[in-house]
């Protein structure tokens, strides 16, 4: 008579569809329900250069008067603005401000698509603020370098005194002062032919003669803002660090 004999250890689990030899083929079960993902903020809608897209919207209504108004109204409000001597001397800070508000030329003005491209791509490397003073930098050192000699020769009597109201207002040596200064942050295959197209631009309007102390004072803003590349590249450095700091910060 045969003996049954009981196993000794548990049987073996089900290997189905398993090979031999490779370990870790089961994936451990997992107890609980998966851990929600964490819900991150929304990102705050942001405009990426304010001054500009500000500065040109005030430019639009002030184009959309001169061109519209009463010509003897418009007259008043740009002999009110002007940054001749007479009013220099006077109200030197509401003039400078003032002149800055109009486009010379209307909004067709070349010198208004310069000022949208230049500032915004200068507003983008170095901020807003910064933007606004390199353009102010530029504006009042090329308008008082301008209307300085012109009060000179008045009192030297090389001029007649009605020179002390020179009709003077407009955006262009800020404009040219932001050219100046965004070449120095530009790589040098585009900063030098920048720089030669709109020097050459500025020279030809000054052989030409047709406006000189306005031609001079362009040629004066661009040098400002030559001259003003060590300060806007440690700006755009500055930029770059506060805005990987921000992204950080919105990601963490």
């Amino acid at each position: 008579m045969e003996r049954t004999v009981k196993p000794t250890s548990p049987p073996l689990p089900d290997a189905g569809g398993l090979l031999d030899g490779i370990p870790g083929q089961r994936a451990p079960r997992r107890t609980g329900s998966p851990a929600a993902p964490a819900l991150r903020p929304r990102p705050r809608l942001r405009i990426p250069v304010p001054f500009t897209l500000s500065y040109g919207a005030v430019l639009a209504v002030t184009s959309y008067v001169t061109a519209h108004a009463d010509p003897a109204l418009v007259h008043a409000l740009h002999q009110g603005s002007s940054t001749d001597v007479a009013h220099l001397l006077r109200t030197p800070v509401l003039v400078l401000l003032a002149s800055a508000l109009w486009v010379a030329g209307g909004f067709a003005s070349p010198f208004t698509l310069g000022f949208l491209i230049v500032l915004t791509a200068l507003e983008r490397r170095v901020g807003a603020a910064r933007t606004a003073v390199v353009f102010l930098l530029g504006h009042v050192l090329a308008t008082l370098a301008t209307e300085g000699p012109v009060g000179l020769a008045v009192l030297a009597g090389h001029l007649p005194d009605s020179s002390l109201h020179r009709l003077d207002y407009g955006i262009s040596f800020g404009v040219a002062t932001s050219v100046g200064a965004l070449a120095g942050l530009l790589r040098p295959w585009l900063r030098w032919p920048l720089l030669a197209a709109f020097g050459g631009m500025l020279l030809q309007d000054l052989i030409g003669f047709t406006d000189p102390m306005t031609n001079w004072g362009h040629l004066i803003a661009l040098a400002t803002g030559v001259a003003a590349w060590p300060w806007v590249r440690r700006w755009s450095r500055a930029h770059r660090d506060a805005a990987a700091a921000a992204a950080g910060r919105q990601s963490s």
